[in-house]
């Protein structure tokens, strides 16, 4: 299934390496990934602050590499890009959501809102695993 997302993210200060080794085992493997940062830093009371990233590809490659990332680097990342259920458009409003992740462990969640015309992503909600 060919998607995007922008509620991916790497903890701060390892964004450009990882980045890097995200899109290098891709080429390597010749997975269908391209992962660039964009420029946004989401602060979280729980679990630091991330540089987030967007990409394009496969859901379940995304999902891999980034696991294998957070493993290769020691780092936390966020593995977004989960809708809920009930696509509920709340006060003009996109949402997200999110998993933080250490290596195989899900540490916590977490909730993204942003306006649905240009906005960038926020947290709305955490919660420790």
């Amino acid at each position: 299934m060919k998607m995007d997302s922008e509620t991916f993210g790497i903890e701060k200060g390892h964004g450009q390496e990882a980045i890097e080794w995200l899109n290098e085992e891709a080429k390597k493997g010749e997975l269908k990934f391209e992962a660039r940062l964009y420029g946004q830093e989401i602060e979280t009371q729980n679990f630091g602050t991330f540089e987030m990233f967007s990409w394009m590809g496969d859901v379940q490659v995304a999902r891999k590499l980034t696991i294998k990332v957070s493993k290769r680097f020691k780092i936390k990342v966020i593995e977004g890009g989960y809708k809920t259920k009930e696509k509920l458009l709340k006060f003009g409003k996109k949402q997200d959501y999110g998993v933080v992740r250490k290596g195989d462990k899900v540490i916590g969640h977490l909730a993204f809102t942003a306006p649905m015309l240009g906005g960038k992503w926020q947290v709305s909600e955490e919660e420790l695993r």
